[in-house]
């Protein structure tokens, strides 16, 4: 357990009276009225769960003092037809489309031939409603060209209102070197432009992607230099929590929040991953949610962030769609709330 004053490992109960008063209401015929619901999901690049646990993070922590934290996986079934590389590429795929690689053929880096015909969680929300705001701020071009495949057809078309990437691709303001000094430059330029989109438009889906702590353990393993890179990337989440909390207290709008990494690394140096030993498989899921079922607590799999998003959103999933899913909310469908006199 890590160092820190709050219960990490603790959510909360399902309150059912509150959801049988709602499913009265809605029976009654009355209006559902709440405040329009929006959701961030941060992915922070190779962080193992066992030294987010025990470096300095308030800003996770405050975030999953409001909800929760858990210890999830990545991988798919180990030994299994679903069993995934625990590769970078490969867990943001799992992420955005709700299943493991053997459905959605991203086995690589390299992303040769993903399979379009697994929905990623943007395509979903503007099927549902095209007037719903997307936005998309990440230090890697290839999530978005590659495995989102904005603007492809095969792919959905146009799925993101707003993007912010490719920063990797200017040498000349990012002159590459060895130590990755220029990704974290990059991660810091993305997450302030998220903190400052977010902010001012309050989209209502958006992904943040920042990839320096998966440099820093590639270079240096376990250590020193990977738990000051962890600290770090904390910080850079902070400045877009507190554009989440001033847009709540001036706005109508129910945020959810949701934190994770894609995959741990090896056992013997944090150096490397890729393999499904369960240091490379364990991953955590922050979130400050206060609708978190059971599922939160028994293991959660990167595959089931997507219909949490989902549910939050109230996005409604073709079933064609939906039942190819690998994952299942680790969130209850939001509270009715009574109608004003």
């Amino acid at each position: 357990m890590r160092k820190t004053s709050i219960s990490r490992w603790i959510i909360r109960p399902t309150q059912r009276a509150v959801h049988l008063t709602g499913a009265l209401l809605l029976l009654a015929g009355w209006s559902v009225h709440g405040a329009t619901p929006k959701a961030v999901f941060i992915l922070v690049d190779g962080i193992p769960a066992d030294l987010v646990e025990s470096v300095s993070t308030p800003f996770f922590d405050e975030i999953a003092k409001d909800g929760g934290y858990a210890r999830a996986y990545v991988g798919g079934q180990a030994g299994g037809a679903s069993e995934s590389p625990t590769v970078s590429a490969v867990g943001y795929n799992s992420l955005l489309t709700g299943t493991w690689a053997n459905k959605h053929r991203v086995y690589s880096n390299q992303i040769r031939s993903p399979d379009y015909r697994y929905w990623d969680i943007f395509r979903l929300v503007k099927q549902h409603n095209p007037d719903l705001s997307t936005a998309l701020f990440s230090t890697w071009e290839d999530n978005r060209t590659k495995l989102l495949g904005h603007s492809r057809p095969e792919a959905g078309g146009d799925k993101l209102d707003y993007y912010f990437d490719g920063f990797e691709n200017d040498e000349q303001r990012f002159p590459h070197d060895e130590a990755r000094e220029y990704i974290r430059q990059i991660d810091d330029l993305v997450s302030r432009e998220a903190a400052r989109y977010l902010a001012e438009h309050g989209p209502d889906l958006s992904w943040v992607y920042l990839e320096f702590t998966d440099d820093i353990g590639h270079l240096y393993g376990d250590g020193e230099e990977m738990a000051a890179a962890i600290t770090l990337m904390d910080a850079n989440v902070g400045r877009i929590w507190r554009s989440v909390q001033a847009r709540q207290q001036a706005e109508d709008e129910d945020w959810l929040v949701v934190i994770t990494t894609d995959h741990g690394r090896d056992a013997q140096t944090g150096k490397s991953h890729g393999g499904q030993s369960d240091r490379e498989r364990t991953i955590w899921i922050a979130t400050n949610s206060d609708a978190l079922n059971e599922h939160f607590s028994n293991l959660p799999a990167i595959v089931d962030i997507l219909p949490s998003l989902l549910t939050h959103l109230e996005v409604a999933v073709p079933q064609a769609v939906s039942e190819q899913f690998d994952g299942k909310s680790f969130i209850d469908a939001r509270r009715p709330r009574e109608p004003r006199p």
